[in-house]
């Protein structure tokens, strides 16, 4: 996968991957950023093509989620791992979008993402606590596309 130059800043960028790291440190989840220019399609259907390129289907216990952004198109998406998706409350994917959108539209962006990454972490947590075994699975980083 090609990556284009950053959408963010190195400080917005640290902000989010450090937002990343604390998530991850009580949870055997998974989440990752992928940021895009445009989406031309569907943009759940392009999250989902990204989650699986991006192998976040194959965690232990499929507890992975992907925050999609097509910052151009004003697209984004939370796709999530069939294990994560089973415990979470309904339609609470749908408020952590709203709140990443309220934040965006305030040209808030990395504080956004961040506040929606905890969150995916608080829940992550509680349903899927760390454990001595558990490892790393997937990069703490955000993936970029031209």
């Amino acid at each position: 996968m090609l990556f284009s130059k950053p959408f963010f800043s190195a400080q917005d960028e640290a902000i989010v991957i450090n937002a990343i790291q604390t998530a991850e440190k009580n949870t055997s989840g998974e989440v990752r950023v992928h940021i895009e220019k445009t989406c031309k399609g569907l943009v759940f259907e392009r999250g989902l093509e990204v989650f699986h390129k991006l192998e976040m289907q194959n965690t232990r216990e499929k507890n992975a989620v992907l925050i999609y952004i097509a910052h151009q198109s004003n697209k984004l998406a939370i796709v999530a791992g069939e294990g994560i998706n089973a415990v979470v409350p309904p339609n609470f994917w749908d408020e952590i979008r709203d709140g990443m959108i309220t934040a965006f539209r305030e040209k808030n962006y990395a504080i956004g993402l961040a506040e929606a990454i905890t969150r995916c972490g608080l829940q992550l947590q509680q349903f899927f606590p760390w454990q001595n075994n558990d490892t790393n699975e997937l990069p703490n980083t955000i993936s970029y596309k031209a």
